[in-house]
């Protein structure tokens, strides 16, 4: 078998896999579906195939999202999660709270850092600043 013999072979299974019957490629196609087995991929042990009942699966990224991606699944999937997991999201809500509030205070921490540290080498801050106040009041 000739390499361009092999390339087309290659081709054609792999045009095939992607058509394979069952195959589920969007995530809003598994809604309702029940999950008949995961099964560790191969090869790549961070991934699994995901099996449902009526025989369809699809292929799953690693269950090791990153913190930023849990906060936003919550969000995202509030109005599911919230009836079984009130106490959860009351937690949750004083947490996102008390870190928005946190990071507000650091921001001003640091601006006002910064003004203090370059007082001396910019005079004209000092009065750029007492000009921004009063086109505040």
């Amino acid at each position: 078998m000739s390499t361009e013999d092999k390339w087309k072979a290659n081709m054609e299974k792999v045009a095939f896999t992607k058509q394979f019957p069952g195959l589920t490629l969007d995530w809003k196609a598994c809604e309702g579906k029940t999950v008949r087995a995961v099964i560790p991929l191969t090869g790549k042990p961070d991934a699994a195939v995901v099996v449902f009942s009526d025989g369809s699966f699809t292929v799953g990224p690693p269950l090791n999202p990153e913190p930023w991606e849990l906060g936003q699944a919550l969000v995202d999937a509030r109005a599911q999660l919230e009836p079984e997991h009130p106490a959860a999201y009351m937690e949750y809500d004083r947490l996102a709270k008390k870190d928005k509030d946190a990071l507000k205070t650091a921001r001003v921490e640091k601006i006002l850092g910064a003004i203090h540290n370059n007082l001396e080498q910019i005079p004209e801050l000092k009065d750029r600043l007492k000009e921004l106040v009063k086109e505040w009041k």
